[in-house]
């Protein structure tokens, strides 16, 4: 029997997902990781545009969530960067606005993603709270029959092993994976495909962080509060200056800042981890890599950073491939139970 599975990961920054699986080719879409509440379906309002969005009712709200949810904002962009983010409603309609993108209406196995140092803690709560119907508006649901969450690093690795053809090889080897993501800086110590657990840890130092702190130099410089994270992000991506006051700022002035911060998160992972010499694979991804990159070089000034293509969807490409070599496994065992019941 071929069984559907799916990966989301929702993160800080971004929510990421498998938009289809067609023989070995994986598809990965994404959009901003930003829900914005409403009383009413929106597409039922006065002077409604249509735009790529889906609006996912929970709680007597309708969350608007999306590519186009910049269409949909007002002046306060609301944030849920906080240790409980996983439990939030507009955790859980991100997740679903996800799964209504996807267009699968039973989902067999659902694979998602948490930080390393939240696996221990939230686990087994996320992988119950995903599992079952979801009411994705306008009607229709989606049926999960089960979720597994991992590590977000863990499925980099399984997405490098696979970019690289190492995974017949990766099982001799150790490997140091580093995921800079919005919010969180992690990373995954591994024995193969196993991570150390012991040496494998989040800090709360991310690409916000830096984000941020560039934001309130920008500030000092104007004589104005500035704001625009989103200009910041796309000038550093780029390579080409915001313009503010109708004048391109010169954004390079801030970077010592920037790396600054990188190193401070890299040198909290270097307090964890010991005999670097032993690592056969240090690979970078995430979102964030381009801003960290440097100072993990300085870290590591005798390995080569190795990177991924498309190093924003590394994890949830990695969950997808996980799940499909995992879930003949899971459900032959939810047979065999069965059948021992009867």
């Amino acid at each position: 029997m071929d069984h559907v599975v799916r990966a989301v990961d929702v993160g800080f920054g971004n929510t990421k997902y498998i938009s289809s699986v067609v023989g070995g080719d994986i598809r990965c879409a994404s959009f901003p990781s930003v829900a914005y509440p409403r009383m009413r379906e929106p597409s039922g309002e006065p002077g409604y545009e249509r735009r790529k969005t889906v609006a996912i009712p929970i709680n007597g709200l309708f969350y608007e969530v999306g590519h186009e949810v910049e269409l949909a904002a007002d002046t306060f962009r609301a944030t849920q960067m906080h240790d409980r983010y996983t439990e939030t409603p507009e955790y859980m309609a991100l997740l679903r606005g996800a799964l209504a993108l996807m267009r699968q209406p039973v989902i067999d196995l659902l694979v998602v993603g948490l930080p390393v140092a939240a696996l221990t803690t939230k686990k087994t709560a996320l992988e119950k709270a995903v599992t079952g119907t979801h009411d994705i508006g306008g009607g229709k649901t989606v049926v999960v029959r089960k979720a597994l969450a991992i590590a977000q690093p863990q499925g980099a690795l399984v997405d490098y092993a696979v970019q690289h053809g190492k995974m017949a090889t990766i099982e001799r080897e150790q490997s140091l994976i580093v995921d800079p993501g919005s919010r969180t800086f992690d990373w995954l110590v591994a024995r193969g495909m196993r991570f150390v657990q012991a040496k494998s840890h989040s800090v709360n130092r991310g690409v916000f962080d830096v984000l941020q702190a560039i934001a309130a130099e920008i500030g000092h410089d104007i004589g104005t509060p500035y704001n625009d994270i989103e200009a910041i992000d796309l000038a550093l991506r780029t390579g080409k200056n915001p313009v503010i006051y109708q004048k391109p700022y010169d954004i390079s002035r801030a970077m010592p800042m920037a790396h600054s911060i990188a190193q401070q998160a890299v040198a909290s992972m270097m307090r964890w981890i010991d005999a670097s010499y032993s690592f056969q694979n240090i690979v970078l991804v995430g979102g964030g890599a381009y801003l960290f990159k440097k100072a993990v070089k300085e870290a590591f000034p005798k390995h080569r950073i190795l990177e991924v293509k498309d190093p924003l969807h590394a994890n949830v490409r990695g969950f997808q491939i996980a799940g499909m070599n995992h879930v003949d496994k899971l459900f032959s065992g939810s047979r065999v139970a069965a059948q021992g019941g009867a």
